[in-house]
């Protein structure tokens, strides 16, 4: 029993004297730790910088893409300006051939032209309507009391706008614009045959119907000092008019 308890004892005392060594790596191993720990260290290193250098050039990218959208709106911008441009001198120049070619100032050309346009009557037609009615004079008054560059009835002036005084109708603004509407009416109403448009112009809308419900034919000539030998398609009103 006591050389139990002395083993025992001695046992105790034995591995109380043992103590625990340090690890203790080789040069060689310690070099490629020290290798990996670097190498990691560069390859997160260089990841950030990779990502970062990502997110520059992505915002570059999208400075580009803003740059260049905003360009082609200017280049869409000048592009427009200049279309415009471009239709203010066409329409200049067609103002000025109709000036020369009817002797008459270049803003009266450009009265005609609008006022036609707003009730889809063709220019060249307006033109020679005025012409043969008025000689593009202002004050016209016909033997039969018409008025003005289109020659406008007074009864027919106050049926389009009720309550006008016969001094306005002399107006040039207004009194084109009462000739071509009544003129656009008549084309309307006769489904658009310029031809008999322009007689009922003449002669009024209630005789040319009488004389074509009786089989007759309503030419008085009119027409043909108006017309010539030219053809005229029914034109749409103006949608901006």
């Amino acid at each position: 029993m006591d050389q139990r308890l002395y083993r025992l004892q001695a046992e105790i005392e034995k591995r109380k004297s043992v103590t625990t060594e340090p690890l203790s790596l080789s040069p060689a191993v310690m070099a490629v730790a020290v290798a990996a720990v670097v190498l990691l260290a560069g390859t997160v290193f260089g990841m950030r910088m990779a990502a970062s250098e990502i997110e520059t050039a992505r915002a570059q990218q999208q400075d580009i893409r803003s740059r260049l959208v905003a360009a082609e709106h200017e280049i869409d911008r000048r592009e427009a300006a200049l279309d415009a441009q471009r239709e203010r001198l066409d329409r200049l120049e067609r103002l000025r051939e109709r000036s020369a070619t009817y002797g008459i100032p270049v803003d009266l050309a450009e009265a005609i032209e609008t006022s036609a346009a707003r009730h889809g009557i063709d220019a060249t037609l307006a033109f020679e309507v005025i012409r043969v009615e008025s000689g593009f004079r202002k004050r016209a008054v016909s033997p039969v009391g018409a008025l003005g560059y289109a020659q406008v009835m007074p009864a027919t002036a106050r049926i389009l706008s009720p309550g006008i005084a016969r001094e306005t109708i002399f107006d040039r603004e207004t009194n084109l614009d009462l000739g071509f509407r009544f003129l656009r009416y008549l084309i309307e109403r006769y489904d658009g045959d310029i031809r008999l448009a322009l007689l009922a112009y003449n002669r009024g809308p209630a005789t040319i119907d009488s004389v074509l419900r009786e089989g007759g034919n309503p030419e008085n000539g009119y027409s043909r000092k108006v017309l010539g030998t030219r053809e005229w398609a029914f034109l749409p009103p103006d949608e901006g008019g």
